[in-house]
């Protein structure tokens, strides 16, 4: 069971905060382009021919980012679970936004998946699973954020890398770890190994 209603929340935060990155449960437009920024250092020079799914895409907005660094993948799925999310994601950007469930739906295949937040409300082992899941569903692999912390079970989903790292020790995936842009954060990469 996640930590809160992961519907209601976000329900809850669009309606008092609209289509911004408060909306999606962001500190400030700036801490969520720092992410946005981690997860690219990560990702290929050149998505053209990349298909990338965006789990938790939220409004789009990492496809936005993308977008107006003129670096669009050559196919851009969004996933959330969110009913007025994928609705609004779908006005703002167009595309496929599949409305899914990343923990419990079969997932379509692509060259990367991403993930910027949206495991922050999930218990340990959801995100275990939904990294697990993510990383199976893609050819090459998975990059994500995290909230730094030691967890504690009325807050958000705090997790450390070494934690991260035993998480994931299964999977035989290549992985990499970047927490210079922004305190109590951190980006993995993990990629399929050659």
């Amino acid at each position: 069971m996640p930590r809160v209603d992961t519907d209601r929340f976000y329900r809850y935060s669009l309606e008092h905060y609209g289509h911004t990155a408060k909306g999606v449960q962001w500190t400030s437009a700036d801490s969520q382009l720092a992410r946005f920024e981690a997860l690219r250092r990560f990702l290929p020079e050149d998505l053209s021919t990349l298909t990338l799914a965006d789990a938790g895409c939220g409004l789009g907005d990492f496809f936005a980012f993308l977008s107006a660094r003129g670096e669009r993948p050559g196919r851009y799925l969004g996933l959330d679970v969110v009913e007025p999310m994928v609705e609004a994601a779908r006005l703002r950007i167009g595309g496929e936004i599949l409305l899914l469930d990343i923990l419990h739906e079969d997932l379509p295949q692509a060259d990367y998946y991403v993930c910027s937040g949206a495991m922050n409300t999930l218990t340990r082992e959801e995100t275990q699973s939904f990294i697990e899941r993510c990383f199976m569903a893609s050819t090459e692999g998975f990059v994500f954020n995290l909230l730094l912390g030691q967890d504690a079970p009325l807050s958000y989903n705090l997790c450390r890398p070494e934690e991260v790292r035993a998480w994931t020790a299964h999977l035989e995936a290549e992985i990499a770890i970047a927490d210079d842009y922004l305190p109590e954060d951190f980006t993995v990469a993990l990629r399929r190994q050659r």
